[in-house]
């Protein structure tokens, strides 16, 4: 058993690269209410053939041991091999070393996806709902709920990251498995979260139109800005007074301290300035 993953690989193994489906950053500007959310896993990525063999993302053959496989449904499939939150160094030690046979007992494969089943996100969680039934392999199908707000998002964000798990997946619904970089999968990572009073309403377009298209707001700094995200559309018909206190959640501040993609999250009625 063991496996070993060589960085400065052959152009003959980069051409046994596997297709797989790549996130994109969610940057906080795009609307997924009615996506499905799950954990984001900080394993090492890898491909089953479906016939005993896996693949790193590079392409790189993983020594995977002949009884950790011998179960699994025969189809390809996309997964994390993960040893556990917070054990990412653990898992690529074991999954790389030679004679780490009894170490794999400690890892498990969790499948996202599927990239040869066909139908739609849904359809092919089903397919593999039902290969997967009753397997007593060290396989496991990732959970996926869907999003019914965002703030039901963002808390549960930050319960696996109070877990000490790494943010979440986001898959867009009906969508297609693509073998490449794509927007109908992001990931979502630490948010920070900050109090801003709002100044001023501007006006919705687009789909927006006669409703608050963004809150301009001020920090405590008096650095101002706009949270244009994470309204419901009740919330841009009766927008946060002028003068509220509203709680936002951002990414990360620019270099002159603007909070980067912010997303409205409440009005704080218990907080004056």
């Amino acid at each position: 058993g063991g496996a070993t993953e060589v960085s400065g690989s052959t152009s003959k193994a980069k051409k046994q690269e596997p297709k797989l489906l790549l996130a994109n950053k969610w940057e906080g500007d795009k609307d997924v209410v009615g996506w499905w959310m799950s954990e984001k896993f900080d394993g090492m990525r890898a491909y089953y053939d479906g016939n005993g063999g896996m693949l790193s993302r590079l392409g790189n053959k993983i020594c995977v041991p002949a009884w950790f496989v011998q179960d699994f449904p025969k189809i390809d499939l996309d997964g994390e091999l993960w040893k556990g939150r917070k054990m990412f160094q653990e898992t690529t030690s074991i999954v790389r070393s030679f004679n780490s046979d009894h170490q794999w007992k400690q890892i498990t494969y969790l499948v996202f996806d599927s990239p040869s089943l066909p139908g739609s996100f849904e359809e092919r969680t089903a397919s593999l709902k039902t290969l997967l039934a009753n397997t007593t392999a060290p396989i496991e199908l990732v959970q996926h709920s869907k999003i019914g707000s965002m703030s039901e998002m963002h808390n549960e964000l930050d319960r696996v990251l109070s877990l000490g798990g790494e943010g979440l997946m986001l898959r867009q619904p009906n969508s297609k498995y693509e073998g490449r970089r794509s927007s109908t999968l992001l990931k979502v990572k630490k948010m920070h979260d900050d109090e801003a009073r709002v100044i001023a309403h501007e006006r919705g377009a687009g789909r927006h139109v006669g409703r608050c298209g963004a809150l301009r707001v001020e920090l405590k700094n008096g650095k101002q800005f706009k949270i244009g995200t994470g309204f419901s559309d009740k919330e841009r018909e009766n927008p946060p007074a002028i003068g509220a206190i509203v709680t936002f959640k951002y990414q990360e501040l620019s270099a002159d301290g603007i909070p980067r993609f912010p997303v409205f999250d409440r009005i704080r009625e218990d907080v004056e300035w």
